[in-house]
């Protein structure tokens, strides 16, 4: 092959690669990264671990590469808050952001989840480069719209944390949700009124 010309990846191959990555999503949602196997994988996608080992270095080749193709999304709810917005709408469209993901990507959720347990020992990096300087970013946001006296006045950062406590919860703890709820869905719309009541509360100065 010429120098400078890469090899294309066929429509079975970025087939096969999906299969695997979805399958994978699902065994590490549920078991976590050392409670998942390679065996378990294959299973899951229909194909042989050979074949798996095709498309993939290992386990944690696979593992990183899910965490890459998440912490975009991940980031993208407080990428969205507008620094040029209402502050309590913009406050309150990121928890409903938040908590739509809990709803929509749930096997995200705890796949985030279940790397942060562990220390983050592979997502660290991205934590550093990605999360931290947004993280201040808006933080500096919310204190400058308390400042001006358009919010309570709370701490900004645990402000967020406990957006991200009280929404994820509905996608980390959803089999405890479900039962104390009694019912098959996650109690998205009552979640709803609920967070956006709380939050109001909190902030109407």
């Amino acid at each position: 092959m010429p120098d400078g010309v890469e090899k294309k990846t066929s429509k079975i191959q970025q087939r096969n690669r999906s299969r695997i990555l979805d399958a994978a999503l699902n065994v590490f949602s549920l078991h976590g990264y050392r409670g998942a196997t390679l065996d378990q994988i294959a299973e899951a996608s229909g194909l042989s671990k050979p074949n798996i080992l095709y498309y993939f270095d290992g386990k944690d080749d696979i593992h990183v590469t899910l965490l890459n193709q998440l912490m975009e999304t991940w980031l993208d709810p407080l990428v969205t808050l507008d620094s040029q917005g209402d502050p309590l709408a913009e406050i309150l469209g990121y928890v409903q952001r938040k908590l739509d993901m809990a709803r929509d990507l749930p096997r995200e959720s705890r796949l985030f989840a279940g790397e942060i347990l562990q220390g983050a020992p592979r997502m660290a990096p991205h934590l550093h480069s990605g999360l931290q300087p947004l993280f201040e970013e808006k933080c500096a946001v919310i204190q400058a719209w308390m400042d001006a006296g358009h919010l309570n006045p709370v701490d900004p950062r645990h402000l967020i944390f406990s957006i991200w406590a009280t929404t994820q919860h509905y996608a980390d703890f959803a089999a405890q949700v479900q039962v104390l709820l009694r019912e098959e869905t996650s109690g998205h719309d009552q979640a709803t009124v609920y967070l956006e009541t709380l939050f109001t509360r909190l902030l109407t100065p």
